[in-house]
């Protein structure tokens, strides 16, 4: 997230997910850059569409200093927008708060940390991990590793257990207590794996088939391309949420026995 922050964007390169990493103040930055370019105006819609996405937008139609201190009591910054060059108005602008899980989305996810998360999940949990919707659930796990465990109180903490494997490894974590029980919800922030894009054979491609004949046979193409390879699986395949006694699990290594009596 630290490199992304880095990045100057305009409002032609802002999108509704870097939207995210930038403030208020870069709004109106953003704007008077790009005063005269000569597509704002047909752009407008889109520009606009974009920012709302991530934050709240008022027009101040009465411009007294009355009306403006109320509106920056309630978080808002306020500035001028050329809209063309007969045109200016003043917004109020304010980021979109993140605070409930309600409020996360997948273009936002991946701009928050972890510690954030475990915060906005404090705030809206009584049930525990199983109590959120499905959808709130592949959102979250979009932009970070999740696992969990309940376990009796005294034994969570365990030298050895869960816990202090997950707090080795980076993860925040959220205890929900549930009588003599607890629910301890892992959170690290998924990294960004770069897919390398694919390359085509532009002759083949251009190439001139004069009739059907000429055609590749289908039966030339690898069938075993589609077809289920288990030796492929791995890790990143599946995801387990454990609920568990760590104790009786054994977290260095695990074998897997195949079973030929299906």
């Amino acid at each position: 997230m630290k490199e992304t922050q880095k990045k100057t964007f305009t409002l032609k390169t802002l999108t509704k997910s870097s939207v995210w990493d930038i403030q208020e103040n870069d709004v109106f930055r953003m704007w008077n850059s790009a005063e005269k370019d000569a597509d704002l105006r047909e752009n407008l819609k889109h520009y606009l569409d974009v920012i709302r996405s991530a934050f709240e937008i008022e027009e101040i139609k009465i411009d007294k200093p009355e009306v403006v201190k109320k509106i920056t009591a309630r978080g808002f910054k306020v500035g001028n927008i050329k809209i063309d060059e007969n045109t200016k108005v003043k917004l109020a602008v304010k980021k979109r708060p993140i605070s409930r899980v309600t409020d996360l989305t997948y273009e936002n996810i991946r701009h928050i940390s972890a510690a954030k998360l475990i915060k906005v999940l404090d705030r809206n949990f009584g049930g525990g991990w199983d109590s959120l919707s499905q959808s709130i659930k592949d959102i979250i796990q979009s932009g970070f590793d999740i696992s969990t465990t309940t376990l009796p109180k005294d034994r969570l903490r365990k030298p050895g257990g869960m816990y202090e494997k997950m707090m080795n490894e980076g993860f925040e974590v959220l205890e929900i207590a549930k009588g003599m029980w607890v629910e301890a919800i892992f959170a690290k922030v998924k990294p960004i794996i770069e897919r390398p894009k694919m390359k085509f054979n532009v002759e083949d491609e251009e190439k001139d088939y004069e009739s059907d004949e000429d055609l590749p046979d289908r039966d030339d193409y690898d069938e075993d391309e589609d077809e289920y390879d288990e030796d492929k699986l791995t890790e990143e395949s599946y995801r387990t949420t454990i609920d568990t006694d760590p104790e009786e699990l054994d977290l260095e290594a695990a074998e897997v026995a195949d079973d030929d009596d299906y």
